[in-house]
């Protein structure tokens, strides 16, 4: 049964069970963004595949299923917010944004309704769908043969991936993709679902399962051990190797006692730092917060004070994040639950 738990204190909200916060996306925003959603796919000729949609505990789109889970997070303001306070961010926040990621799982539940996967040309323009799903993928942020849709050059990370971020792409009204990506190897990719769409607008969904795997209802654990779970899933390693470019920043010498301490300047200009980083690196808020936490309990250790102007401290500060996110990508960029 459902419980009375959108004024309950934080502390006491965490406690409640995803089952328990009686919510559908029905009577939400969210059931106008996937009318929306619909409409498009309608529009583009696949009026006979019937996506349906459910409340999850992430962003999916489950093997088999022609159909899209939503974060349960977005049905409601409260949990927006709790969401924002433990993650920093929203991913699906805004009805741009929203519309962006329902595309994108649009595509893998287009996939598993005629079995795209199977296809020569499917494969032969973004690979084996049987390939292992990885738990990191390091992207090439240079290359011109992927689409750039989702933050992370997210379409490397796998076909699959290729696939649903390509026609994204694809779908989105007045997207201009043929223009573009003309000087791209993925335009091919691009015509090639142009094609497959064309072929799909009359046949009937080879899979028409109405199953919602990982729906709210089903989801017996509590919002704290939910939110244990991602935050430990993001969160990167972190180790000295920072110091010889803190020590480019900032100094531990005698002779800037009296200036404002490192640690104390990351802390209060945390926020921006950690919003900048992440816009521009593609990288989770909350996996920049953590680098920056440890960051600052280095600074704290080796005593570090400012030894620069704000504006000017801050800016190498930034380059110097950002250097080091960059680095985290590639050698560890965590895959983007679905």
């Amino acid at each position: 049964m459902p419980v009375d738990w959108e004024n309950l204190p934080t502390e006491e909200l965490l406690d409640v069970r995803l089952s328990d916060l009686g919510l559908t996306v029905q009577d939400t925003w969210l059931e106008d963004c996937v009318r929306r959603l619909r409409e498009e796919l309608d529009a583009s000729g696949l009026r006979r595949f019937r996506l349906h949609a459910w409340l999850s505990d992430e962003w999916c789109s489950p093997d088999g299923i022609p159909g899209v889970g939503i974060p349960f997070y977005l049905a409601h303001p409260r949990l927006i917010r709790l969401e924002r306070q433990m993650m920093f961010e929203v991913e699906g926040g805004t009805r741009v944004e929203c519309m962006r990621l329902l595309r994108h799982e649009a595509g893998h539940a287009l996939q598993h309704a005629y079995n795209l996967q199977r296809r020569k040309l499917w494969q032969r323009a973004f690979g084996r769908a049987s390939e292992p799903y990885p738990d990191f993928y390091r992207p090439n942020p240079s290359s011109k043969g992927f689409v750039e849709h989702l933050d992370g050059w997210y379409a490397q990370a796998h076909p699959v991936e290729d696939f649903a971020e390509t026609f994204a792409v694809w779908l989105a009204p007045r997207s201009n993709w043929r223009r573009q990506y003309e000087q791209s190897s993925a335009l091919g990719k691009l015509e090639y679902i142009d094609e497959l769409v064309a072929d799909l607008s009359n046949k009937k969904p080879q899979v028409s399962s109405r199953a919602r795997p990982y729906s709210l209802p089903r989801l017996r654990h509590t919002l704290r051990r939910h939110y244990e779970r991602r935050q430990e899933h993001y969160s990167p390693g972190f180790s000295d190797e920072y110091d010889r470019d803190l020590l480019k920043i900032f100094s531990d010498s005698a002779r800037y006692r009296n200036n404002e301490t490192a640690a104390s300047f990351l802390r209060r200009n945390r926020r921006q730092i950690r919003e900048q980083i992440s816009l521009f690196t593609g990288e989770y808020q909350f996996t920049v917060d953590q680098v920056l936490r440890d960051i600052m309990g280095r600074c704290r250790e080796l005593r570090l004070r400012l030894i620069k102007g704000e504006r000017q401290t801050k800016l190498d500060f930034a380059i110097m994040l950002t250097v080091h996110t960059v680095h985290l990508l590639h050698r560890r960029d965590t895959w983007h639950p679905l």
